[in-house]
């Protein structure tokens, strides 16, 4: 008998423990959870907007630094509605395309709140900001390298972060390339230019 008791004994006090230790890792869980929250609530929204006709390392690079930097990165396709021009060959979709195939690649999709969208051109500066405020939302920052665009924006009070091109890369020296008939792959991610070959880009480049 006193053996049955302490065996019960014994098995109270392993649940009670046990219950203890849950109890210790669901408040660290939490703790963590709250350490998290408060640091990345600390990060702004970040906005990049580009053409991507097409894109390429340069842009990739821009968005890797930002979804450390950011909460939400919110990456807008401009001049959406543009396509199989001399300047923007691509449509939107196939720019949405190649952007979610890079980061998904790098695994930034779906690991960080990353939003794609597309805003069509529109007659007059204020407009086209108001417009791409509206549909991103709360936007805290914007990365940019373009003068005209860091303008239309410090004119709405948002801050720029001015980015530099990478040398030797950028959309219209790819669209040359394809044009001629050059090495234009190594300057696009890999799995954005498995996408173009895919879509006969070469063919599109007027």
């Amino acid at each position: 008998m006193p053996f049955l008791i302490n065996m019960i004994r014994s098995l109270m006090f392993l649940n009670i423990l046990k219950k203890d230790q849950l109890l210790r890792s669901l408040n660290l869980q939490q703790l963590h959870y709250q350490k998290n929250n408060f640091f990345m609530n600390d990060k702004p929204i970040g906005l990049f907007v580009g053409r991507f006709q097409p894109f390429h390392l340069g842009h990739f690079l821009v968005i890797q630094g930002m979804v450390k930097m950011c909460r939400k990165v919110v990456i807008v396709i401009g001049s959406s509605q543009e396509q199989r021009t001399k300047l923007n060959p691509f449509t939107f979709e196939e720019r949405r395309e190649m952007i979610q195939r890079a980061l998904q690649a790098e695994d930034i999709i779906p690991v960080y709140d990353v939003e794609i969208m597309g805003i069509p051109d529109v007659e007059g500066d204020e407009k086209w900001v108001e417009d791409i405020l509206a549909k991103a939302g709360d936007v805290e920052k914007v990365w940019t390298g373009t003068p005209w665009t860091k303008e239309c924006f410090e004119k709405k009070g948002i801050a720029v972060q001015d980015i530099k091109e990478v040398p030797g890369i950028s959309a219209t020296e790819i669209r040359k390339c394809m044009k001629e008939e050059g090495d234009w792959k190594p300057m696009v991610p890999k799995d954005v230019a498995n996408y173009l070959i895919d879509i006969e880009a070469e063919e599109k480049i007027q």
